[in-house]
């Protein structure tokens, strides 16, 4: 059976994805763009934001008109959240952000059954929808973590090992909690036999994610955190760079970074999500941290590594902010020289507290702050690209005639070579820097 998949959202839905990809070819199924017609497409849907909701009915209803005989399978946060709209858009089967195998299961079954009423080629019939098959589970009772198998297609350079699901953090404009559920955590023998399974098939990277790593190992009870989990993992793949997914900025502590800073191998990018460089919006978002307890962290990563990489999030537009929290926001992000920023505007999402709060900011408002903000991060991102001479490059593919990677700091390196790149480490001279890259030449090995 021919099947097409289309992934919406975070690293976490990319991860399940990839361990859907692997179950279906070992299935016997085959793997095909979503733009071609397919037998079956699944859609791992996110809700993050309202968009990625209205994007998610979208793609949803792209796969019926690209063919409308096949099975369309709908599952991740969206389809947790609010299965009921996925429901009237002519689907065969929902599911939420757990029981993949499972989900798989029933989409071969729906699959034969329907194949097997026709020739592939008959015409569809117009009798009405079926109503769909609905498999969605309450996701806050959920205190199993789903293991699934780590790593991606052949031919990927960075492997991704989920290592964590749920959030209990309940920011005021954050619905993930609800399609997540509480924290679930991998076994830390679990992590270390799969980060050596990855290593042995060649992965030069790999990529602990979650909903919320910071919080690993809290139902596991045993006195296990993070630093233990990074600790193991990096020791288990010691010829692999490891690299940390978003962090919540209190994670990063003295002890912490002691611990974690003898580890040769793990890549010196630390995410932290900011949202908001002012005090009173970030209560306002109930995020657990103030900007003097962040900028404790920013610094302590700066005390035990040289030029780390620290990105961060950023929400412009919340609810209440003024012009006055905004321009606290914009000094804060200076203060902290972020080597690069997502920055997004406000997004209402129902069904949050946020949405219903007072001082909903003007559309137009966020996205002139986005761009004010946006123009700040560029500045500081170039600073910090202009500093490099040599760095070290993981090369993952060709683009417009340029070899593509990344440095340990996450830093971008576009290089024009006649060699194939793909998965090699390789030394570059920097001669330049564009827009959020570097540019540079390969150095070429002493004979």
């Amino acid at each position: 059976m021919k099947i097409a998949i289309c992934t919406l959202g975070c690293k976490v839905n990319q991860y399940e994805t990839q361990a859907m990809e692997a179950q279906l070819l070992r299935r016997g199924h085959q793997l095909v763009p979503f733009e071609d017609r397919a037998d079956a497409y699944i859609i791992n849907t996110c809700a993050v934001t309202a968009m990625s909701g209205h994007k998610s009915r979208q793609i949803i209803r792209r796969a019926r008109k690209q063919n409308p005989a096949a099975v369309v399978g709908v599952c991740g946060c969206y389809a947790q959240t609010d299965p009921q709209a996925v429901a009237e858009l002519e689907v065969d089967l929902i599911s939420g952000p757990s029981g993949r195998m499972i989900f798989l299961d029933d989409l071969e079954e729906i699959a034969a059954a329907r194949l097997g009423s026709r020739a592939p080629q008959a015409p569809v019939s117009q009798e009405p929808m079926v109503a769909p098959r609905i498999t969605v589970k309450n996701i806050m009772s959920t205190k199993i973590f789903e293991d699934l198998p780590a790593g991606g297609l052949e031919g990927r350079t960075r492997a991704m090992l989920k290592v964590e699901d749920g959030c209990v953090n309940f920011c005021s404009y954050c619905i993930i909690p609800y399609a997540r559920g509480p924290v679930r955590s991998l076994p830390l023998a679990r992590a270390v036999e799969e980060a050596r399974s990855l290593a042995e098939k060649g992965y030069k990277e790999i990529v602990l994610t979650g909903i919320e790593i910071s919080s690993w190992g809290q139902d596991l009870k045993n006195g296990q955190d993070l630093g233990d989990l990074i600790q193991a993992v990096c020791q288990a793949a010691p010829d692999c760079r490891i690299r940390l997914g978003s962090l919540e900025p209190r994670t990063v502590t003295e002890e912490f970074c002691r611990q974690i800073s003898s580890l040769h191998n793990l890549c010196p990018h630390f995410h932290l999500s900011l949202q908001s460089g002012c005090d009173a919006t970030l209560k306002r978002m109930n995020r657990k941290y103030d900007t003097a307890r962040y900028y404790e962290s920013v610094e302590l990563l700066c005390k035990y590594y040289v030029n780390p990489g620290v990105t961060t999030d950023l929400i412009v537009g919340f609810p209440g902010e003024t012009e006055e929290e905004f321009s606290q926001t914009l000094a804060f992000m200076e203060k902290c020289a972020f080597t690069a920023m997502h920055i997004f505007p406000y997004s209402r999402r129902p069904g949050t507290p946020a949405a219903s709060m007072p001082g909903q900011v003007p559309k137009a408002v966020k996205e002139e702050r986005a761009r004010r903000a946006a123009e700040a991060a560029a500045r500081m991102e170039r600073r910090y690209l202009e500093q490099w001479d040599k760095v070290e490059v993981l090369f993952e593919e060709e683009r417009d005639g340029l070899w593509r990677g990344h440095t340990t700091r996450y830093s971008e390196v576009r290089v024009r070579s006649g060699e194939n790149l793909h998965n090699q480490l390789r030394r570059v001279q920097v001669t330049g820097v564009g827009e959020g890259y570097l540019e540079g030449e390969i150095i070429l090995e002493k004979q």
